[in-house]
């Protein structure tokens, strides 16, 4: 048999291997990176007897101006009519994304809110090479990489009514519960003062009078409620999961990992960009440590960066978490 002949069944096979590939990107890039999702959920950590709260969980818009659908899109969200939004973060992806930011956001004003940052609030996108994901969570290039007006985005947010939970704590009532709230800035550049969220919480409590650890006058209301505390992060990482079911959080709130962004039909995520286990990199799971556990739900987001504007197996979603009694 020729040589040539002898290849000619392994060159087929390339060739139809690239072009699966070439379609795959398409459909990736075209039409999944588009197919905007609502994913639903009910999460039983509410004390007996309360009413349901809908909490709509917003993060990783990475909002470039000219991304009109995903602003529509997200915009189009509000007739949900959500108790509460929680957004976790890298809401810019662009100098000018505050102003896409705002087209998609402004429908939520009015609605109670909490807000912390990712790292993509900060600083612009750079180029990258996909194939270092494997090696692990992705690193800033600090010397070029372009800084973005964070400032005005948590001037923005702040203006819409929503907590800033950016290593901080805060409270609200919602529908008959209330809700103690704690996040931290992102750990994914080590921007997160975790041991801060303890002093955060005995203030809040210490200023509350209708908390056990109230420092008010004997006069003062102390009647009893029910109480639920959730934590709020941008980057799921083990050691903040940790610290937060140590503080108490019922459920944890995350992003961040874009649900792997390009995943295989049967396996899933190929990588995650920080430690978590792949298994637990977007949906709803159990977060357990040190014999206690919480409700953790990670976000696959709604972007992705403008240098890698791809999806495959992992549409773009927010989630509508509804809080309900535990049993």
């Amino acid at each position: 048999m020729a040589r040539g002949t002898a290849l000619r069944p392994l060159g087929t096979a390339l060739a139809v291997l690239g072009a699966a590939g070439a379609a795959a990107f398409a459909y990736g890039s075209l039409i999944e990176r588009r197919a905007y999702t609502l994913r639903e959920v009910s999460v039983p950590v509410l004390p007996a007897g309360s009413e349901p709260i809908r909490v709509l969980h917003l993060s990783d818009l990475h909002m470039a101006p000219w991304q009109r659908d995903k602003q529509e899109w997200v915009r189009s969200l509000a007739a949900l009519k959500p108790d509460l939004v929680v957004d976790t973060g890298d809401n810019l992806s662009h100098e000018d994304g505050l102003v896409g930011v705002r087209a998609a956001l402004d429908a939520f004003r009015g609605t109670p809110g909490v807000f912390v940052h990712g790292s993509n609030d900060y600083f612009g996108p750079q180029l990258k090479n996909p194939l270092k994901y494997f090696a692990g969570p992705s690193k800033r290039n600090g010397s070029t990489a372009p800084r973005l007006d964070n400032a005005s985005l948590t001037a923005y947010l702040r203006d819409l009514g929503w907590l800033d939970l950016n290593n901080a704590a805060g409270s609200l009532d919602v529908r008959g519960t209330h809700l103690e709230l704690f996040g931290v800035n992102d750990p994914h550049i080590r921007f997160d003062r975790v041991e801060a969220i303890p002093g955060a919480l005995d203030e809040l409590r210490e200023n509350d009078p209708y908390s056990d650890d109230a420092t008010w006058p004997e006069d003062a209301p102390t009647v009893a409620r029910p109480t639920v505390t959730l934590g709020v992060v941008h980057a799921p990482y083990r050691r903040v999961l940790d610290a937060f079911v140590t503080y108490g959080a019922a459920m944890i709130f995350a992003g961040h990992t874009h649900g792997g962004q390009v995943c295989v039909p049967g396996y899933g995520a190929l990588v995650t960009n920080c430690d978590i286990p792949r298994k637990q990199v977007k949906g709803l799971s159990i977060w357990r440590h040190a014999f206690r556990s919480a409700f953790l739900n990670v976000s696959a987001g709604l972007g992705t960066s403008i240098y890698a504007p791809v999806r495959f197996a992992c549409r773009p979603e927010a989630t509508l978490v509804t809080l309900t009694a535990a049993a």
